[in-house]
């Protein structure tokens, strides 16, 4: 019995000999990576037209026309004219409906000034639909990084934004 006890003490030794020569080497890693940062933004200014193109139209029932109405073509720089046309009633006394509508479209002239001083958009050629927004104002926008990692912004004017952001970022590799 004490010779098998022997012999396993033995084989035990060779085993965790072989198990612990045979394992690899582990080289870990780990890094650790803090970025601060601060975005300052001032929004610019924009402009943006449509222009409307010009439409005549009429409908009806139990109408005769006379004249039709309809658009006359425009001069370089001038919009179409809108003609009215001229319509009566087929039949007397009877039903009738009539729709007769136009729009006016915009001209051809394109006026855009831009102030010299300050480089912005002076006039603008309004066409059919315009929308127009005013860029922003840095005031006083501003921001800071600290060695503590703390951002400071300071809040501008209109169409302005500050952000401040810490970023940890923590890798383990095996």
């Amino acid at each position: 019995m004490i010779r098998w006890s022997f012999a396993m003490k033995k084989l035990l030794l060779i085993f965790c000999g072989l198990t612990l020569a045979g394992a690899s080497a582990s080289a870990n890693e780990i890094r650790n990576v803090i970025t601060d940062s601060v975005q300052l933004t001032v929004n610019g200014s924009s402009t943006q037209t449509q222009r409307l193109a010009s439409e005549y139209s009429v409908s009806g029932t139990n109408m005769t026309a006379t004249a039709m109405g309809g658009l006359g073509a425009g001069t370089a720089g001038a919009a179409p004219t809108i003609t009215d046309g001229t319509y009566t009633v087929t039949t007397s006394g009877s039903a009738f409906s009539f729709s007769e509508s136009g729009r006016m479209g915009a001209n051809n002239v394109a006026d855009f000034d831009i102030d010299g001083t300050t480089g912005l958009a002076d006039t603008h050629t309004t066409y059919g639909n315009l929308t127009t927004v005013s860029g922003g104002t840095a005031g006083s926008l501003a921001g800071t990084l600290s060695p503590t990692g703390i951002a400071t912004v300071t809040a501008g004017g209109q169409g302005t934004t500050a952000l401040g952001q810490r970023t940890v970022t923590l890798s383990v590799f095996d």
